[in-house]
């Protein structure tokens, strides 16, 4: 009987253990979901931020790129203009 009376013990002790494990792995997942939700606003912010340099580093590249075909173009005519002008002891 001594030895029933100690397994029902253990046991009850057990399963004490047991709740305490399964209730600390409830809170530590409700701490996983609290913390996503705040990370995943911080990635979605950072993303659009990259996202933003990005977009910005191409469009000023495109309109400095458009600016140098422009300014050619500029001094293509401009030799062209030099050209056909009259021919003085200045500007041959």
């Amino acid at each position: 009987m001594a030895d029933k009376g100690t397994e029902d013990v253990l046991g009850e002790i057990a399963k004490t253990q047991a709740q305490k494990n399964l209730i600390k792995r409830k809170l530590e997942l409700q701490q996983w979901r609290n913390n996503s939700q705040k990370l995943r606003g911080r990635n979605l912010i950072t993303g659009l931020t990259i996202g933003a340099f990005v977009v910005g580093m191409f469009t000023y590249t495109i309109y400095s790129v458009k600016q140098e075909k422009i300014m050619d173009d500029i001094d293509e005519e401009a030799k062209i203009f030099r050209m056909k002008g009259p021919r003085t002891s200045a500007n041959s």
